[in-house]
């Protein structure tokens, strides 16, 4: 099997990022019982559909009392009225947003030939919000990798991580940005 790179931008999470997903794209495509949230967006760069993925923290759980549906809408309504980020009610428990989603990750759904210069470019005016890191990588390898740790690290670190090690990441390191929630 043959692996191929994939242009990829990432955004920590953030309030602001948060409310931008909401604004700009509404309720996502799939909510996954991993804490994965999912849209596509049709409009990409040459008429490309982008995979936008808001990646969980490493070992996620969903909050006992809520449906892993239900996390990112209550999330959103929280927002709404000024909640604290950092002390928000999900079913029987408190948690920061940070404890639920490590950043969003946008690349071409299909595989399709996009540059990370054509990703960043479009993905920063439809979201309003340029990524702090971007570049070329390995999603199989990425895949591999975070089944082997049992889904116990970010999905998000890892992409991170593979682009600081290929040479190939553009941008600030995600790990290392102040989140503003």
């Amino acid at each position: 099997m043959t692996s191929e790179l994939v242009a990829t931008a990432l955004w920590p999470t953030t309030t602001e990022l948060i409310t931008a997903l909401d604004e700009r794209f509404g309720t996502p495509v799939d909510c996954y019982v991993n804490g994965t949230q999912s849209w596509l967006t049709p409009d990409g760069p040459n008429e490309y559909t982008l995979e936008w993925r808001l990646h969980p923290i490493g070992g996620y759980l969903t909050p006992v009392g809520i449906s892993h549906y239900e996390v990112l809408e209550t999330v959103i309504a929280a927002i709404s009225v000024g909640a604290d980020v950092h002390a928000i009610q999900l079913g029987d428990e408190t948690r920061s947003i940070t404890s639920l989603w490590s950043g969003l990750e946008c690349f071409g759904a299909y595989g399709d030939p996009i540059t990370p210069d054509e990703l960043v470019a479009h993905a920063s005016q439809t979201l309003g919000i340029a990524p702090l890191h971007h570049g070329l990588v390995d999603h199989q390898q990425i895949g591999d990798r975070w089944e082997q740790s049992q889904r116990k690290v970010s999905l998000f670190d890892l992409v991170a991580n593979a682009l600081d090690a290929s040479g190939e990441a553009q941008g600030s390191t995600p790990s290392n940005a102040q989140n503003n929630q």
